[in-house]
């Protein structure tokens, strides 16, 4: 039978030490955990807030949520384990090269994500409005947290990345309610500036969607030897804007024949054009 000696009173001493030396460290970083935890809950709460008032998407409120809640707590862990005395520069190098291995792998997806997640937040549209971005021309469908899909006109589904579409120019045209329709007509010199406008002005004051009590315009903006060219600007209500557009169309294409209107000479229209 082995007979083991301990020395009580060095390991005595080297307690009481270890206590000296890691005891403050250890009470000071559960201090710092529990007040971490309820600073992080009360600063969870207050950005769930701020979304739910600037009405940020449903759907990407519980991801947002989860990813600050995540970042506050590897930060709240790191300052814990510099608190006791660990050596935190490896792990937050590990942390560094693991999140830019990530973001080179899914560079393109990233892009798109974030840019999908500002779409949502600051909404310089919204599903159902009329936009033209990237080229294209089209009705709001849905905004994805990838991309964003549009409805074309000729009934066309655009599936636009949400990466370039944040940080390019976004024209709005449902944005204010109401839009301007403008549009250019062209008629034979030999009619008569003021026949061409009266013909013009009538069907500008039949059209159904025109916005009553709302000045129209019907201005000359070009002369040449057999042709007067007129500007004609339309209000409207954004979503009555192709409507306004074939019907004003429409409508001058008949007025000017029950009025006698004649056409210009198609060559006349061809140089017009390129000037």
């Amino acid at each position: 039978m082995i007979q083991e000696n301990f020395n009580w009173e060095l390991i005595k001493t080297q307690g009481m030490a270890a206590i000296t030396q890691y005891g403050g460290k250890l009470l000071l970083a559960v201090v710092v955990f529990i007040i971490g935890r309820i600073v992080i809950g009360k600063l969870t709460s207050v950005i769930h807030r701020a979304m739910d008032n600037r009405k940020v998407d449903p759907q990407v409120q519980p991801f947002l949520n989860s990813l600050i809640g995540v970042l506050l707590n590897v930060m709240l862990l790191l300052s814990i384990a510099g608190i006791i005395g660990i050596e935190t520069s490896s792990f937050v190098a590990v942390l560094g090269a693991a999140g830019l291995a990530v973001g080179l792998a899914l560079q393109g997806s990233l892009a798109n994500f974030a840019g999908g997640v500002l779409l949502l937040i600051f909404k310089p549209f919204r599903t159902g409005d009329l936009i033209a971005a990237q080229g294209f021309t089209g009705v709001v469908e849905g905004v994805q947290i990838f991309n964003t899909v549009l409805l074309t006109p000729d009934n066309k589904t655009i599936i636009i990345p949400n990466g370039p579409l944040s940080t390019s120019p976004i024209v709005n045209i449902s944005g204010k309610g109401k839009i301007r329709v403008d549009m250019v007509f062209a008629a034979g010199s030999q009619n008569g500036a003021d026949n061409i406008r009266y013909s013009v002005q009538k069907v500008v004051d039949a059209c159904p969607t025109a916005l009553r009590g709302t000045e129209h315009d019907v201005l000359v903006t070009k002369l040449t030897e057999n042709a007067i060219f007129f500007d004609v600007r339309v209000w409207t209500l954004s979503e009555n804007y192709w409507a306004t557009y074939y019907n004003v169309h429409e409508g001058i294409s008949r007025q000017f024949a029950a009025d006698g209107i004649q056409a210009p000479k198609p060559a006349e229209i061809s140089v017009a054009l390129k000037q």
